[in-house]
C-alpha cells in the first residue's frame, strides 16, 4: 500500500476522525487494497500511536475515545469484507464484556469495548448491570473465548467472584479466560479470585485480552 494513503489512514485515527477514517477505508475498497494490508498498515499503527500518546500524558481520555471510535468506523466498513475472505483470520477472538449486575456504571466498561473492537476483536456488549447467567449464556451462544467483568463498586465486584465460581460449579471454567476490571479492582483482587488475567486501564485490558487469546 501507497506510504502516503497509510499515513493518512494513521493520522485520521489520531485525529478521532471518524468521516475521514470511513472515508479512507471506503476509497481502499473501491481502489481494490487488500483489507489486511490497510488494517496492518493503515488502521493499527493509528491506533497505536493514539495509545502511546495517552500513555505518556499527552493525550487525555477524550482523545483516547474519539481515536477508539475513528478506528471502530474503518472497521466497519472493512469487516464485512474481511468475513467474505480469507483476511478474517485478523480476529483475535471473541469477547463478551459487561458491568456486573447491580452496576450502572458503564464508560470505563465502554472504553474497554472500544478498545477491544479497535484492535481486532469481535465484541459482544452486553451493556451495565448484566446479571451473570446472561454472561455465562451470552459466551455459549456465540462461542467467545474471553468474558470481561466490569465493576465500579466494592460492592458489585464480588459479582466476579461469584461469576468465577458459577463457572466452576457448571463445570465451565476451563472454556472461557476472565478478565476483570473496574475503579476498586486490583491485580491481587483478580489474582485472589482466580481470575485469567487484570486491566487497570483501557490500553491494560486490550493487552491482557491479547495475551490470553494467544495462549
Amino acid at each position: 500500500m501507497d506510504q502516503l494513503i497509510a499515513s493518512f489512514m494513521i493520522q485520521s485515527i489520531v485525529d478521532g476522525d471518524k468521516a475521514a477514517a470511513t472515508a479512507l477505508a471506503q476509497d481502499a475498497l473501491i481502489r481494490g487494497l487488500d483489507p489486511r494490508d490497510v488494517i496492518e498498515n493503515g488502521f493499527i499503527p493509528g491506533i497505536r500511536k493514539v495509545g502511546g500518546l495517552w500513555e505518556s500524558g499527552e493525550y487525555f481520555l477524550p482523545e483516547l475515545i474519539a481515536g477508539a471510535e475513528a478506528m471502530k468506523a474503518a472497521m466497519a466498513v472493512l469487516r464485512p469484507l474481511l468475513e467474505a475472505s480469507s483476511a478474517a483470520r485478523l480476529s483475535l477472538g471473541k469477547v463478551v464484556i459487561g458491568t456486573i449486575e447491580g452496576d450502572i456504571h458503564d464508560i470505563g466498561k465502554n472504553l474497554v469495548a472500544a478498545m477491544l473492537s479497535a484492535n481486532g476483536f469481535e465484541v459482544i456488549d452486553l451493556g451495565a448491570d448484566v446479571k451473570l447467567d446472561r454472561f455465562i449464556l451470552t459466551a455459549e451462544e456465540t462461542g467467545a473465548s474471553i468474558v470481561c467483568l466490569s465493576a465500579l463498586l466494592t460492592t458489585t465486584m464480588l459479582g466476579q467472584r461469584r461469576f468465577l465460581e458459577l463457572l466452576r460449579t457448571r463445570g465451565l471454567r476451563h472454556k472461557y479466560k476472565v478478565l476483570v476490571g473496574g475503579a476498586p479492582v486490583t491485580r491481587k483482587w483478580a489474582d485472589d479470585i482466580g481470575a485469567d488475567g487484570y486491566g487497570e486501564n483501557a490500553l491494560a485490558a486490550v493487552r491482557a485480552a491479547k495475551a490470553l487469546a494467544e495462549r
